[in-house]
């Protein structure tokens, strides 16, 4: 069983500022890419930010130079920090994992608010 739990979601006013976290346990020993998606309402899940085991990270379009990807991998830990957030970044956010054996894992997200 692997669990995933994201934290670090809110209400923030347009130009400010969260840091989301991801927390990974269970029977897992080793995982390749962690992730961040993003949904919004009636829409599917579309990827924010990724980052690779050797540290490698992509961005979407949207968000590239205000937010950033990391990781701890000894803590099992993945990070994204959000900066100059809009009112167009409201959405729940999701942590993703995929392990060596290319299974996919998800939290069960987090709601963040940008009010204008």
């Amino acid at each position: 069983q692997v669990q995933l739990v994201e934290s670090g979601g809110g209400l923030v006013q347009a130009g400010g500022s969260l840091r989301l976290s991801c927390a990974v346990s269970g029977s897992i020993f080793k995982i390749n890419t962690m992730g961040w998606y993003r949904q919004y309402p009636g829409k599917q899940r579309e990827l924010v930010a990724g980052i690779t085991r050797g540290g490698t990270t992509n961005y979407a379009d949207s968000v590239k130079g205000r937010f950033t990807i990391s990781r701890e991998s000894a803590k099992n830990m993945v990070y994204l920090r959000m900066n100059s957030l809009k009112p167009e970044d409201t959405a729940v956010y999701y942590c993703n994992i995929e392990s060596p054996l290319g299974h996919f894992y998800w939290g069960q997200g987090t709601q963040v608010t940008v009010s204008s």
